[in-house]
């Protein structure tokens, strides 16, 4: 998986298509991130102690990889992500300026 925490990413598929934001978490097992401000569900929250109210909760969800690309610090673009060696050392690069992320 080549989407990182801490990443930009542009969503291009689903309900949240056209939306940007930062990598909050990655699950790469199930090939999966959850994405800022992005596939937000709500919950209803029940009231924990006597006295308190229940409530609405936002969620973030965790949604496929596939239907986000990285979004190029370089060139501001979203775009497919290489790899590259240099030094004996792996790095991420943009496939449209070839700059590294």
């Amino acid at each position: 998986m080549l989407i990182k925490k801490g990443d930009n990413v542009k969503i291009i598929a689903g309900k949240d298509k056209g939306k940007t934001g930062k990598v909050v978490l990655v699950l790469p097992k199930i090939n999966r991130i959850v994405v800022e401000g992005v596939a937000i569900r709500k919950r209803n929250m029940r009231p924990r102690k006597q006295g308190q109210k229940g409530q609405v909760a936002q969620l973030p969800t965790a949604f496929n990889a596939s239907n986000a690309m990285i979004v190029c610090p370089s060139c501001a673009k979203p775009a497919r992500i290489g790899k590259k060696t240099s030094g004996g050392k792996k790095t991420r690069s943009c496939k449209k300026c070839g700059a590294e992320i």
